[in-house]
């Protein structure tokens, strides 16, 4: 288009403007705007602008306020929050509900922002979703039950709406037993309660499971609350564990514990129940604090020990069986269901049980005197020593002081050996009692368990049952002999048996049983080098203790015990000599002062 087309346009458009303005009516403009404004002083102008401004509401952003919808337009809904100007929202947040909204409406907005020209931003969902979370906070502080719409399944569990918020139902909360197919709940409504609100993240968790425990533990004390001691009820097995059983008395669990299944006794529960068995049982207890029930099983038979022989007393001898065994005792059942204690002291009349396993096993079947017996308490103790007569009796008739016998070793100690004599009598060698020799540390280097064993009677105490026995004294204590053999100065031929750090062990020939202790200083030869292990030579005893049953000897000492001899011999030697000059000049200078003199 060239330039002077445009320049006609411009020019018929300014006439037709021009054309307009001529034919409208001539405006008053002779009105003193000025003089309207400068006729109020500046108090009163600031007195007005107060007025005015109380008028309005304070309001801030991102607060919710209460509003009226005064137009509807194409894009926007103008909404009065009785503010100074309408607040415009957009067309797009009621499309949900775009049908049900007309002029004069009262909804609640959020005030979103208000722009630099005092036009406040508002917003209906934002409302609407902070007003949500506001309920679902009190919702979870309040701890209320709320309906939910399962929406979908997820990862997991459940999405349930509530107050137009998805939250998360984990599957271990959607109900007290495994759910496996979660597409069931799926656009149903349920009521859950709200567990957990992550205000970071915006997570809510709720749960349903809560709910059904609720109602359970309600039933359950109720139910419980009609319960009393002695009552006789069906029940299903639910759970067997070692010490008892779980039973399901149609809503409430009680506890079925092993000692309440059977009379007789039993190692497991499984010997007498099962899974899913339905059983009647007997009220045995209700803890209506703890809502705690006890059952029992075995109640509900016989007690055998009605069905016990009549003419059983004290003194009769009865058989049994093991069936428990204790640190104290036995339990021998005499028939199924009845026990009688076996004590450890009624065991045998021997004094050396440490434990009840050295009398009697599990399953052992054994024959006994009943001690006491109350039919009413249902208590029994048997004695099985007591079937024979004691073997302690007039015990020094046989077990004098010097005695000799054979026993066999049944146990070792730290202090001895313990030597069974015969059944009932034992006795104890002290370790130091074993051997005149050798030096014994435990007696397990001197003998074996079963070994046969010739002793002697050392002493004797037949109240409290003690034997004292001893080994060693069969034979002479060699030591009175070997102090006069082996005492200090004396030399002897001996070979190295054993040779170590320390020193070394010698056998002498006159006495292959001892053992003399070389020191390693005095296995020096004259040559300067040491005696070896299997070498023969002679050596001097220099220490002998009986009581200790000690000899130290050294070979080091037979050759320089004689340099030292030869050396005092001319040490007195040379001192005589001296001497003798000495009187000599003596008498030499007597003489002469005597020839002066005269």
């Amino acid at each position: 288009m060239s330039n002077q087309t445009t320049e006609k346009i411009k020019k018929e458009a300014y006439q037709k403007i021009n054309e307009k303005l001529n034919n409208c009516d001539k405006i008053e403009t002779s009105f003193d705007w000025t003089k309207y404004e400068t006729h109020l002083n500046s108090k009163e102008k600031k007195d007005l602008e107060k007025f005015y401004a109380n008028t309005l509401p304070y309001i801030r952003e991102l607060e919710i306020y209460q509003g009226t919808i005064t137009h509807i337009m194409e894009k926007i809904v103008l909404i009065d929050i009785g503010f100074k100007a309408e607040g415009a929202i957009s067309i797009s947040e009621f499309k949900e509900n775009f049908n049900n909204i007309k002029i004069g409406d009262h909804i609640e907005v959020m005030l979103v922002k208000m722009d630099y020209k005092g036009q406040c931003i508002l917003s209906y969902q934002k409302a609407k979703m902070l007003r949500n979370w506001q309920h679902i906070n009190e919702v979870y502080e309040k701890s209320e039950v709320v309906l939910g719409y399962v929406v979908a399944r997820t990862k997991g569990g459940l999405i349930v709406e509530i107050f137009n918020i998805e939250c998360f139902l984990p599957g271990s909360h959607i109900n007290v037993k495994p759910v496996r197919d979660y597409d069931t709940y799926v656009g149903k409504t349920m009521e859950v309660k709200v567990v957990k609100i992550n205000k970071k993240t915006k997570n809510v968790v709720v749960s349903h499971k809560i709910l059904i425990e609720r109602d359970i533990e309600e039933q359950r004390k109720e139910m419980i609350s009609k319960l009393d001691k002695g009552q006789v009820l069906e029940g299903k097995i639910k759970n067997i564990l070692p010490y008892g059983a779980f039973v399901d008395l149609g809503g409430v669990d009680a506890l079925l514990h092993i000692t309440d299944m059977s009379w007789p006794h039993i190692n497991h529960p499984t010997e007498v129940v099962q899974l899913e068995q339905e059983l009647k049982f007997v009220v045995l207890g209700v803890d209506k604090d703890k809502n705690r029930v006890q059952l029992g099983l075995k109640q509900l038979q016989p007690h055998p020990w009605n069905s016990l022989d009549k003419e059983l007393k004290v003194g009769s001898k009865i058989k049994g069986k093991v069936s428990v065994i204790a640190d104290y005792g036995a339990f021998i059942e005499i028939i199924p269901g009845v026990e009688a204690l076996l004590h450890i002291s009624e065991m045998s009349w021997a004094t050396d049980l440490s434990s009840t396993q050295d009398f009697v096993q599990i399953g052992d079947e054994l024959e006994a005197l009943i001690l006491t017996i109350d039919r009413q308490e249902r208590k029994m103790s048997l004695s099985v020593k007591q079937l024979t007569i004691d073997p302690w009796i007039n015990i020094q008739n046989k077990y004098y002081i010097g005695s000799k016998h054979i026993g066999i070793v049944k146990k070792f100690t730290n202090f001895g050996v313990l030597l069974e004599l015969e059944k009932g009598i034992s006795g104890i060698i002290y370790t130091n009692d074993l051997s005149w020799i050798k030096k014994i540390k435990h007696p397990s280097e001197f003998c074996n368990i079963n070994d046969e064993l010739e002793i002697i009677i050392i002493s004797l105490d037949s109240k409290l049952r003690k034997l004292n026995l001893g080994h060693k004294q069969l034979k002479e204590n060699p030591w009175y002999k070997y102090e006069k053999i082996y005492y200090v100065g004396s030399i002897h031929v001996g070979k190295i048996t054993t040779l170590f750090d320390k020193g070394a062990y010698v056998k002498f020939f006159e006495d292959q049983e001892i053992d003399a202790f070389v020191p390693l200083r005095f296995l020096e030869k004259k040559d300067g080098r040491f005696l070896k292990k299997g070498e023969k030579s002679n050596f001097k005893i220099i220490e002998f203790n009986k009581e200790t049953k000690k000899i130290v000897g050294s070979h080091t000492s037979i050759f320089r015990d004689k340099d030292q001899k030869k050396e005092q011999r001319i040490r007195r030697k040379f001192e005589r000599s001296t001497l003798g000059d000495i009187a000599g000049l003596a008498k030499l200078k007597e003489q002469i002062e005597k020839e002066k003199n005269k």
